[in-house]
């Protein structure tokens, strides 16, 4: 029997353009995550030096204020942005850790259930990551006000490194279980955060994207970052610092 080419040149991409998808991120969700990670990686990268001192002080204000925002938005915002979530799957640790307990003697893991520690996993890592902020924040604005000259020593620059360098270790540690957790899901778990969107059958979780507050948020991130650059007479970054790149490369 013959068959048509054309036919199955037309069919090919309706059916890849119908495969199910479903929303379960919202855009403010992931434009926070964004703005957050890139505030931290620029953050730890400026902070040896003088020259960069302003721009990491501006980046870590903007990750506190990110914090305030993913707080507000998780007790007020919608259902599947709650914090709850987090709480819920924390609040299993005990009978989780139980079950392990119990698998040891066993040597059997039967009764574990995998996939819930390793949501578990996942968010002590989350909020390991959001109550880092603080600390950080905190002994961060003490060395920039050069609170350790009046309490004594250099302890509070150490503790504020001490913090910059747990929070790494965080997020190193959260990108490989994403990696692992892809590897063993046959999935890309990083994908929701990107795109905001699973692949298969079902109703989407996020009712309403919220695009206009993804917006707002990015408007205020770079407000922000305009307004501390018009405070400071040379700029978030001195001209010393610019002139070593430039000779650099």
């Amino acid at each position: 029997m013959q068959v048509n080419p054309s036919f199955h040149a037309a069919s090919s991409p309706r059916r890849a353009a119908a495969a199910p998808s479903r929303l379960v991120t919202d855009a403010p969700t992931r434009m926070f995550h964004g703005l957050f990670a890139l505030s931290f990686l620029g953050a730890y990268l400026t902070a040896d030096g003088e020259h960069w001192r302003l721009l990491h002080v501006t980046l870590g204000y903007t990750m506190a204020g990110l914090l305030v925002f993913r707080v507000l938005y998780g007790l007020f915002g919608p259902r599947q942005a709650g914090l709850g979530l987090l709480w819920r799957k924390l609040g299993a640790a005990p009978a989780w850790l139980r079950s392990v307990r119990a698998a040891v003697p066993r040597r059997s893991l039967a009764g574990v259930n995998g996939r819930q520690g390793q949501n578990l996993l996942m968010a002590v890592a989350v909020v390991a990551l959001l109550a880092l902020v603080v600390p950080i924040t905190l002994s961060g604005y003490g060395t920039y006000n050069d609170w350790g000259d009046v309490l004594g020593g250099d302890w509070l620059e150490e503790l504020h490194e001490f913090f910059g360098e747990a929070m790494l270790f965080v997020v190193l540690a959260h990108l490989a279980l994403i990696g692992v957790l892809s590897l063993l899901r046959r999935k890309n778990q990083a994908l929701p955060m990107l795109s905001g969107r699973v692949e298969g059958p079902g109703p989407s979780l996020v009712q309403h994207n919220r695009r206009w507050l993804a917006a707002l948020l990015l408007i205020a991130v770079l407000a922000y970052g305009a307004w501390e650059w018009q405070q400071s007479p040379k700029g978030l970054v001195s001209a010393q610092a610019l002139s070593s790149l430039t000779s650099e490369n």
